[in-house]
């Protein structure tokens, strides 16, 4: 954890900046730039605000979170996640409440930072971050059949269920011109990579379903007729805010707030895995923050790191925070000089756009997956996915914590009550006796949320350091859904580099928990023995 606010550009331009590297940041901040376009119109789009407060959040949120962040790579701006939320404080402060909301989870993201909170935050368990995740998804995807469908109903409720049953009062309006758009768009998007690797599929559909809709002059909702002019400048705006309804917005802004630091986090980790660098997660938190508290002021809407857009940035050669900020300047100048064809753009395009994304954020694979474990982690899972979609996504972030932490006391607590007398039958406790090719690692204790990243770095890092690692895990009295995805990890990295690992004193319920994870299928069903003894002969007769 680092002591203090340490930005990665500045460390970057200490180590030295060549042209080379240059070089590759002005083109991958392009590439994101062109990419970002589509994306933050959309989001905008469908967070019931104009499409230009989702260029303005890229252009300022992008370029502070890029100069101010703790990641090399990270991408800021405007998220699907954001969605939801914005669309249902919106319905309930209005615009300058949101502003309000947004400022305030600012203040909330770098007092997170400050505390050193970012280590933390990885404490969230896993069922709870794909609940709300998927229950995000089915959310986005319902706010698109409006404009898919292309039904000209201008204000649409809140509410999950209320949203269907106006669509199916209004059914009878359907617009085969506007479903054609949206099927057009969903596989441009999808297929068009297959083609042409350079221009982002979404960009290709924007640009093939508008110029359509202009060519053949389609009876469709365009951008136009549904906002009307789009400025294409942006200027200092201070929101309204009464002192004493301050209080009113401390729950929409801790959500922002909570959802924001996750999202941002976590996009800061795959962005490690993928160039094999390491984030400040406190200072990844300040930015984020500052960015937060900036943007309102310019008319834009809560932001946070962009997984999809940071890939894409590592994928085309970004390596510093340079690439971040020439996104940002891109979209300005999109913006600036370009902003008069952007409301050209049909409504139907933007839906499918977002269907595709909405699919993407889903993680039904994973949703799946859990649904085959634990009864605490289903609970956990349906509880704040059902309750993200019919209810609210504060409640459902304060339900699933809340829960979480309840469900696994009660879990520890009867573990406590029933395990019987163990005797421990495992013979060779000197592990001198070992080749030192052998090594040994213990994991004393639940392999769990809280638990579960700590233990599995370390066996990353020691494991690649022998030929063979035997895991022991007497002391393993379960295995929950995040401990089980970080071992599996960890796992896949030692067998990529072809160091076998055997797992010793596993219990029954263990064993069952890891056959069903498909933990078989990665170590062989072979490497897995009830005793230290067993593990340790197999160990020497394979070394042998």
């Amino acid at each position: 954890m680092e002591t203090s606010f340490k930005p990665k550009l500045f460390s970057v331009l200490k180590e030295g900046y060549s042209r080379k590297q240059f070089s590759s940041d002005l083109l991958a901040g392009i590439v994101v730039g062109i990419v970002a376009l589509p994306l933050a119109v959309a989001f905008a789009v469908a967070s019931g605000v104009s499409p230009e407060k989702g260029l303005i959040t890229a252009v300022v949120a992008g370029f502070l979170v890029s100069l101010l962040g703790g990641s090399r790579v990270q991408i800021g701006g405007p998220t699907g996640a954001f969605i939801v939320i914005v669309y249902s404080i919106l319905a309930q402060y209005g615009f300058d409440g949101l502003l309000i909301s947004t400022i305030l989870a600012g203040i909330i993201l770098v007092i997170f930072g400050l505390l050193k909170l970012g280590s933390l935050l990885k404490y969230f368990p896993h069922p709870l971050i794909a609940g709300f995740t998927s229950g995000i998804a089915v959310v986005i995807f319902s706010t698109q059949i409006r404009d898919a469908l292309g039904l000209d109903i201008r204000n649409l409720p809140p509410g999950f269920i209320a949203k269907w049953a106006v669509y199916f009062d209004h059914i009878q309006e359907v617009s085969f011109y506007a479903v054609g758009i949206t099927l057009l768009t969903i596989l441009l998007v999808i297929f068009s990579k297959k083609f042409v690797k350079q221009i982002p599929g979404s960009l290709i559909a924007i640009i093939a379903g508008t110029l359509l809709v202009q060519l053949f002059k389609l009876p469709v909702l365009t951008i136009e007729s549904f906002f009307g002019e789009i400025p294409q400048t942006f200027h200092l705006s201070w929101p309204q805010l009464e002192i004493n309804k301050l209080g009113d917005y401390i729950q929409p802004a801790l959500t922002i707030a909570l959802l924001g630091a996750i999202e941002s986090l976590l996009s800061a980790v795959v962005a490690d895995g993928m160039i094999g660098g390491r984030h400040r997660s406190n200072t990844e938190l300040i930015a984020q923050g500052v960015a937060n508290i900036v943007t309102p002021f310019f008319g834009g809407i809560p932001a946070t790191g962009a997984i999809a857009r940071t890939a894409t940035n590592v994928k085309n050669g970004g390596r510093t925070p340079v690439a971040g900020m020439v996104h940002a300047v891109v979209l300005l100048l999109i913006m600036l000089f370009f902003g008069q064809w952007v409301k050209l753009i049909p409504m139907a395009s933007l839906a499918g756009i977002l269907m595709v994304v909405a699919y993407n954020m889903s993680e039904w694979r994973t949703f799946r997956s859990i649904l085959k474990s634990s009864f605490f982690d289903i609970t956990v899972l349906l509880t704040t996915f059902f309750l993200t979609v019919l209810v609210d996504l504060t409640v459902a972030i304060e339900v699933g914590v809340v829960l979480s932490a309840t469900l696994f006391m009660k879990r520890m607590a009867d573990l406590g009550k029933n395990i019987p007398a163990v005797v421990d039958t495992d013979i060779i406790e000197d592990y001198s006796q070992l080749p030192r090719e052998i090594g040994i690692y213990e994991i004393s204790g639940p392999l769990f949320f809280a638990s579960a990243k700590q233990y599995c770095e370390v066996l990353k890092a020691t494991g690649l350091k022998n030929k063979i690692v035997i895991i022991r895990m007497r002391h393993v009295p379960f295995v929950d859904s995040t401990g089980m995805k970080n071992l599996k990890d960890a796992l896949k990295i030692l067998n990529k580099s072809e160091i076998k690992v055997i797992l010793s004193g596993v219990n029954d319920s263990v064993n069952a928990d890891l056959k069903k994870a498909g933990v078989y299928k990665i170590i062989g069903e072979d490497s897995i023995f009830s005793t230290f003894e067993k593990a340790a002969e197999e160990a020497k007769r394979q070394l042998g």
